[in-house]
């Protein structure tokens, strides 16, 4: 899902998948643990959190605190999961120009 997002890259970040726009993180995989991680911010974060705590929850340290949010991949609806991957993709991608 993460893949089909324009000029999106996959990478390794340590025993995870990652997916990277323009060399930036928006979402990691934790295949081991079902479960993916999303970059949002604050108020994205706060909103798609309100949902159900046990299917989007901050990262509890101080990642979470930046937007990083886990996401129970057993647990998601597809379109909610669409739409955190969407939305940590514009959330990283916003404001960058073509090599720069």
């Amino acid at each position: 899902m993460a893949l089909s997002l324009p000029e999106t890259d996959e990478h390794p970040h340590f025993e995870n998948a990652s997916f990277r726009v323009r060399k930036k993180i928006f979402a990691t995989l934790n295949e081991k643990h079902n479960r993916a991680c999303v970059k949002l911010t604050e108020l994205d974060q706060s909103t798609f959190c309100l949902y159900d705590k046990e299917v989007m929850y901050p990262v509890p340290n101080k990642w979470g605190k930046q937007g990083w949010t886990n996401i129970n991949l057993a647990k998601i609806p597809e379109e909610m999961l669409k739409d955190a991957l969407e939305t940590a993709y514009h959330t990283v991608n916003a404001g960058k120009k073509k090599g720069g």
